[in-house]
């Protein structure tokens, strides 16, 4: 009877075996295409993946020159304009001063009020120029000579 018993429970034993390595041997399977398949879509994503690095790179490449051309532009002007302003406006204040000057010896030798004394402000209102006094009929100083 125990001979029976032990063959018995050798079968449950090797038929158990049996179904756990079928099982073990279909999750290879799956595993092997798996792995297969990623292995076809990753090559080509890779592929992929490189050209577009290197047109990145390319690219880049042109915008760093881009950069340099843009900023050789800016010392350029930089340089023209420091010359310009060295050129024209030394001449331009002296020819301005000049002009200022000969206004305010003209308008002191007629007798005409200097620009200061026409205008005043006074507590955040304008007082009326002597132009605009005579436009309208009235007179600060009274008629002429």
């Amino acid at each position: 009877m125990a001979g029976i018993l032990v063959a018995v429970f050798w079968a449950i034993l090797v038929s158990f075996l049996a179904v756990v390595l079928v099982r073990l041997a279909q999750t290879l399977r799956a595993t092997t295409k798996l792995v297969a398949d990623v292995t076809e879509q990753a090559v080509p994503l890779l592929a992929d993946a490189s050209a577009t690095v290197r047109s990145a790179q390319t690219q880049l490449d042109k915008v760093d020159a881009i950069a340099t051309d843009v900023q050789e532009v800016t010392s350029n002007a930089s340089a023209l304009s420091t010359t310009v302003a060295s050129t024209f406006g030394g001449p331009l204040v002296k020819v301005a001063a000049f002009g200022y000057g000969v206004r305010q010896a003209i308008g002191r030798r007629t007798g005409s009020e200097p620009e200061d004394a026409r205008r005043q402000v006074i507590v955040g209102r304008t007082v009326p120029s002597a132009r605009a006094r005579k436009r309208n009929g009235r007179s600060s100083r009274g008629p002429k000579d």
